[in-house]
């Protein structure tokens, strides 16, 4: 009876840590359950309210699915406004620029991980004490330098000062810290030049470091405000942040039609996260920001 006893002990102590074990589980996944629904619910109602009729949409009542599901907000929304104009100015905008900060931060980024020169570290720190600028200290300034350029109410305003990013420099430098240099030291003994090195060694490397800065970039530029708000004055030079903020009447606003350019606006960040996803968390994972 002893030995049963001091047998079935382990067993039910066993019972017990599973038990404890399944249950720890199960409030991680509940808790990760309600995170994802706090998170979807206000896309899911934004997505639901673009689907309402406007009686719907302002009703008093508590409406989580659409009674009857139209796409007469998406079709007012788009056409009471010139959209098309708009969509292209920020895709040039957006493009030209991301093109820039990408092809730039990798440049700078290379120069200040893999080559020697005085003073290198304190450029370096002074270059990233500027990201502590407020961004509204910079408004008039910039405004004025682009003006004198000759740039005002055109895209060059918004593309210019958004070509090189301080973030981007200090993203690619730490990704590039991670590339051997016996592999660039190989290179430059085979006889390939400093440009061929970047281009054909350090480039193809970086590939997760340039989805990183694609996206991030994309994603910034894609959804700036203050800046494309001073810069641009003209209604047709509007990007889509500026156009949806036009669409806001002085006495009343159709919020579904807002509500629905806002999730035609969200489209092309999602294409570009689907598209770069896989790269975009090699690179996150491999830089680790250190």
């Amino acid at each position: 009876m002893a030995n049963s006893a001091m047998s079935a002990a382990p067993y039910t102590d066993r019972l017990s840590l599973q038990a404890k074990e399944r249950l720890a589980t199960f409030g991680v996944w509940l808790a990760l359950a309600a995170g994802a629904l706090i998170i979807v619910f206000p896309l899911y109602w934004m997505l639901a309210t673009t689907l309402m009729t406007r009686e719907d949409a302002y009703s008093r009542e508590l409406i989580l699915a659409p009674p009857q599901i139209i796409f007469d907000n998406y079709v007012n929304g788009w056409n009471n406004s010139p959209w098309p104009r708009w969509y292209g100015n920020t895709l040039i905008i957006v493009v030209t620029s991301v093109a820039g900060l990408t092809l730039f931060g990798l440049m700078s980024g290379f120069a200040f991980a893999k080559y020697q020169f005085r003073g290198r570290n304190l450029l370096f720190l002074l270059i990233l004490s500027t990201l502590m600028i407020p961004l509204q200290v910079l408004l008039l300034p910039r405004f004025l330098l682009v003006a004198r350029m000759g740039w005002a109410n055109t895209h060059w305003s918004v593309i210019g000062p958004h070509m090189a990013d301080i973030f981007g420099l200090f993203f690619a430098r730490q990704f590039m810290l991670e590339i051997p240099d016996e592999l660039l030291e190989a290179a430059r003994l085979d006889g390939a030049g400093e440009f061929t090195i970047f281009t054909r060694v350090v480039v193809p490397l970086a590939k997760p470091a340039i989805a990183v800065l694609v996206i991030l970039g994309f994603s910034a530029r894609w959804n700036a405000f203050a800046w494309p708000l001073v810069a641009l004055t003209r209604q047709e030079m509007y990007t889509v942040q500026l156009g949806i903020n036009y669409m806001r009447g002085y006495y009343f606003t159709d919020f579904p039609a807002v509500i629905s350019m806002v999730v035609v606006s969200i489209v092309p960040i999602l294409i570009m996260f689907l598209a770069f996803q896989r790269y975009f968390i090699e690179g996150i994972a491999r830089t680790g920001i250190k």
